[in-house]
């Protein structure tokens, strides 16, 4: 991302996603599924456009959709594997989540 690029995220509940903005253009989404009468956020897929990749725009979307997601004091649970890899480096996110079976925050099979 450089300086000059106005970057937004915004939850479009209706799509059941989070999506990024670049300059008012959809640059990728982060899509989820709502469980537990929506308390909770089953985050499934995240992407972003090729013409957008290698701006930290991954990060960024993730960041401000957990963000969001926590503040309002739902539950997270990674099943994107970028979300999950995302998690793993910001630990203080962890009181949130809630790890789908058989995965561990270390990305290790429970029990192993």
């Amino acid at each position: 991302m450089n300086d000059q690029e106005n970057v937004t995220v915004r939850e479009d509940a209706d799509a059941h996603r989070f999506v990024i903005e670049v300059d008012g253009a959809v640059a990728g989404f982060a899509r989820y599924r709502r469980l537990d009468n929506g308390s909770t956020y089953d985050f499934v897929h995240t992407e972003i456009d090729p013409a957008f990749e290698g701006r930290g725009l991954g990060s960024t979307l993730v960041s401000r959709a957990l963000e969001h997601t926590r503040e309002l004091g739902h539950t997270i649970v990674p099943h994107c594997p970028f979300v999950a890899a995302w998690l793993r480096r910001h630990p203080e996110f962890v009181a949130a989540v809630e790890w789908p079976d058989g995965e561990s925050p270390m990305g290790e099979p429970s029990g192993a």
